[in-house]
């Protein structure tokens, strides 16, 4: 481990990217501020290992609590419902009783589309 001493207002560089600045020191305390980039996750200890805790803890996942993860297809009484993913197939934002409802805005028939509305 790299030991180092700073002064209120001195700054470490890591890297070319890192910079760790001593904002302030008060009795046993040091307040830091660091500037990364934003592809570089920064936390304090306590909270990376309750991360690391977390993912390792998801990845486990079996059975039961992993199909409470899984996204609901359709509607509790099985019957063909809307889902997003029927929406995204349909290339809309939109329901398929909205689609269905919306009059044709164009000859070809198109329900609603972004591109009907546009023309």
């Amino acid at each position: 481990m790299l030991v180092l001493s700073r002064l209120r207002d001195e700054t470490i560089m890591i890297g070319d990217d890192i910079e760790i600045t001593v904002v302030d020191i008060r009795g046993d305390k040091v307040r830091l501020g660091i500037t990364a980039p934003s592809r570089i996750a920064v936390h304090r200890k306590e909270v990376y290992d309750a991360i690391k805790s977390e993912n390792e803890r998801a990845a486990k996942l079996e059975g039961k609590e992993l199909n409470a993860l899984r996204p609901r297809t359709g509607r509790a009484s099985g019957g063909g419902g809307d889902t997003v993913v029927s929406r995204l197939a349909a290339g809309t934002g939109n329901s398929r009783k909205q689609a269905e409802s919306a009059p044709n805005d164009d000859a070809t028939g198109t329900h609603g589309s972004r591109a009907a509305r546009t023309a």
